[in-house]
């Protein structure tokens, strides 16, 4: 499988299948987080380090030309650890991220009044069934409800293309690329997706293990042309974090962030 971006000379360069559905000239929004995400684990992993937060700002759509990933260091203490990423093309910066890394330790006793509960949809066994007239996703999905459908959006995701060249996918980037998702799953309505997201902030209390995400929507709310929703990021062994966006109306096309 070709990955979604070559470097080339400092640069990453798209793949054609690196598009989003808004347009065929528009890189895809996920990717940006997923850059942003490789290129900070890529400076300031260290271990005893959880990634535990990642907030992810799109507020610049680019065309399919190459990117560039800065990161800089903002915090280094004794339990965190805060980096920003700045992603930008020849156009300027068209997304930024930060992220907190926190020091783990020993869990505290007793048990919590409340945990989050698992799901009760079983990981896929057979192929995805998933496509679009304009746009086929370029990962795997498979829908546990139907768009439209009353009550809490599911589905599983699964990479299938590497983000840059042949490296592999890890659990922290798979967890950032599949935290896009919350957007159209929160915030689709039954007359599809009308809301175009402008962040994400994904909180994990532990990285995703194994190839399949699940995403759960827990919350939409929306007023006057502004949204933001939830949802319960999911493995096969549980619930491992969760991603909160906030999004505009989209009802007359792209337009510009």
């Amino acid at each position: 499988m070709s990955a979604f971006f070559t470097q080339k000379q400092g640069e990453l360069v798209p793949a054609p299948h690196a598009r989003g559905p808004w347009s065929s000239d528009m890189l895809h929004g996920r990717l940006l987080g997923g850059l942003a995400a490789r290129a900070i684990e890529r400076r300031y992993a260290q271990p005893g380090l959880h990634f535990a937060r990642l907030t992810v700002d799109l507020f610049r759509n680019s065309p399919m030309v190459p990117v560039t990933v800065e990161t800089s260091l903002v915090r280094s203490g004794r339990r965190i650890l805060v980096a920003d990423a700045i992603v930008a093309t020849e156009q300027g910066v068209i997304g930024r991220a930060s992220a907190v890394l926190l020091r783990q330790g020993e869990q505290p006793d007793g048990e919590q009044t409340f945990v989050t509960p698992g799901w009760d949809a079983p990981p896929p066994d057979g192929p995805p069934a998933d496509a679009r007239a304009a746009w086929t996703p370029p990962f795997d999905l498979w829908r546990v409800t139907e768009w439209g459908e009353p009550g809490a959006g599911r589905v599983w995701l699964r990479e299938t293309y590497p983000l840059v060249d042949e490296e592999p996918v890890t659990p922290f980037v798979r967890a950032a690329l599949a935290a896009d998702f919350a957007s159209p799953l929160s915030n689709a309505g039954v007359e599809g997706l009308r809301f175009i997201n402008a962040d994400y902030t994904l909180t994990l209390a532990r990285l995703p293990a194994g190839e399949v995400i699940g995403v759960e929507t827990t919350g939409h709310l929306s007023a006057d042309g502004v949204a933001t929703g939830q949802v319960t990021m999911h493995d096969t062994g549980g619930p491992f974090g969760f991603c909160v966006v906030t999004a505009v109306a989209n009802t007359m096309g792209i337009g510009g962030r």
